[in-house]
C-alpha cells in the first residue's frame, strides 16, 4: 500500500520529506489542490491528510482518505490515461450513491462531487469512509469469517442484490439513468463488437453463442436497476457475513434485473458448486451456500421467476469472454508495458474456459 502524508506550509500542501506539489508523490492525486478542496467542501475533512492508495491500475484509482481529526473519507477517481468515458462517469457513479443513500440499498454515504477539472485534472467524488470487510479469497473468508458468517453473507448478498432490483428508479431520480427496454439486445450488440474489436484470435464458439442468445432474448420484465458487477469481492460485509456497502456502480444502469444474478453465477462457486471460468475462490470455503441455493433465495425475496437463469448465466460467460478477452488484448498490445507471455497465459486459458462454459451452458437452454 502506497501512504503519501502531506502537511501545510505556508499556505500549500506539500508531502512530507519535501517533495513540492508540483510533483505529486501518488499518480492521480494533486496533493495540494485535493487538500484544499476537501477542506473547502467537505464536513469533517481537516487536515493535513493521509491518501492511501486501495485500488488503481485500470479501475478508478480509489484513495483512503484520513484526517488530522482521525476522520476517514475515501475519494475516487478515473484511472489514469486513456479510459472511456462511459466506463468512469465519478458523475454518474455519484448521482447512484447519493440516489440510494435513502434506500435499502446499503451505499457508503456521498458527501462531494468535484467536477472541476483545475483541482485534480479529472473529476472525483468522495464518500464516508466504511469500515468492513472485502473477501477475495478463500484464505481471507476462512480467516475472518466464521462458518455462520458465511453463510449469513451468502444470504445477504443475495437479500442486498435483490433489495437494488426493487428499488424504483423514478421514485429516486434515477429513471433517466438508462434506456429501460431491450437490455439484453443491446449488451451483446455492445459486448460483439468489443469482441471483433479486441479479438486476438477467432473462437467460432462466441459466434455460435451470441447468435443463439440473440434469437432467445426471453422477455423483458419492467426495467430495474443492475449493478452490472455484482459479485463478494465487490460488497463489503461486517464480521457476522452482513452486507453492509455496495461498491463499484460505475456500470450501473437500467435494465433486466436476471442479468445481476446470471452474473452472479458466474462469479461465485460455492462449496459443492463445478469450477467456474472466473478464477475466484473465496465461496468455495465451508459454509457458502452453492449457486443453486443463492438462486432459490432470489427466487424467493425477489418473487422473480427464474426459469430462464440458464439463459442469463449463458450470457454471462460469453459476456465474461468478451471483456477477458479485451484485458488480455491491451496487455498483448503493452498497456502495461512489456510482459513475459507466460505470465499472461491465465488470461488466455480463463478466456478459453468461459467460452467453453458459455457453448456448454447453451446446450442446456430449451
Amino acid at each position: 500500500m502506497t501512504v503519501l502524508r502531506a502537511q501545510k506550509i505556508g499556505g500549500s500542501w506539500i508531502p512530507y520529506g519535501g517533495v513540492s506539489s508540483e510533483s505529486p508523490s501518488i499518480p492521480g492525486l494533486d496533493v495540494s489542490k485535493v487538500t484544499n478542496w476537501l477542506e473547502s467542501n467537505v464536513a469533517g475533512a481537516v487536515g493535513p491528510f493521509t491518501f492511501d492508495v486501495i485500488a488503481g491500475g485500470h479501475s478508478n484509482l480509489t484513495f483512503k482518505v484520513t484526517g488530522s481529526n482521525s476522520h476517514q473519507f475515501v475519494l475516487r477517481r478515473p484511472p489514469l490515461g486513456h479510459v472511456l468515458a462511459s466506463a468512469h462517469d465519478m458523475g454518474r457513479e455519484h448521482r447512484i450513491i447519493a440516489a440510494l443513500s435513502g434506500t435499502s440499498v446499503p451505499v457508503a454515504p456521498a458527501v462531494g462531487f468535484c467536477d472541476n477539472l483545475e483541482v485534480n485534472g479529472a473529476p472525483f467524488y468522495v464518500m464516508s469512509f466504511v469500515d468492513g470487510l472485502v473477501i477475495r479469497e478463500r484464505e481471507a473468508a476462512e480467516r475472518l469469517l466464521s462458518v455462520d458468517a458465511r453463510q449469513r453473507a451468502s444470504e445477504s448478498i443475495v437479500d442486498t442484490m435483490a433489495a437494488i432490483h426493487a428499488v424504483r428508479p423514478e421514485a429516486v431520480g434515477l429513471g433517466d439513468l438508462g434506456r429501460h427496454e431491450g437490455y439484453i439486445a443491446r449488451q451483446l450488440k455492445r459486448w460483439y463488437g468489443q469482441w471483433n474489436q479486441q479479438k486476438t484470435r477467432d473462437l467460432p464458439s462466441v459466434d455460435r453463442v451470441h447468435d443463439e442468445l440473440m434469437a432467445r432474448i426471453p422477455e423483458q420484465g419492467p426495467a430495474t436497476l443492475v449493478h452490472g458487477d455484482y459479485r463478494l469481492d465487490n460488497c463489503m460485509v461486517d464480521a457476522t457475513g452482513q452486507v453492509i456497502a455496495v461498491l463499484d456502480w460505475e456500470i450501473c444502469t437500467l435494465g433486466d434485473p436476471m442479468a445481476d444474478l446470471g452474473m452472479l453465477m458466474v462469479y461465485w462457486t460455492g462449496p459443492g458448486d463445478d469450477a467456474s471460468a472466473w478464477n475466484g475462490s473465496a465461496c468455495s470455503a465451508p459454509g457458502f451456500l452453492d449457486r443453486a441455493d443463492l438462486a432459490q433465495r432470489y427466487a424467493e425475496v425477489s418473487g422473480r421467476d427464474i426459469s430462464q437463469l440458464d439463459f442469463y448465466t449463458t450470457f454471462a460467460y460469453w459476456k465474461l469472454v468478451c471483456i477477458l478477452e479485451g484485458v488480455y488484448s491491451r496487455y498483448l498490445g503493452g498497456a502495461l508495458g512489456q510482459r513475459d507471455p507466460a505470465e499472461l497465459e491465465p488470461f488466455n486459458q480463463q478466456v478459453l474456459g468461459a467460452a467453453a462454459k458459455a457453448e456448454d451452458m447453451l446446450s442446456r437452454l430449451k
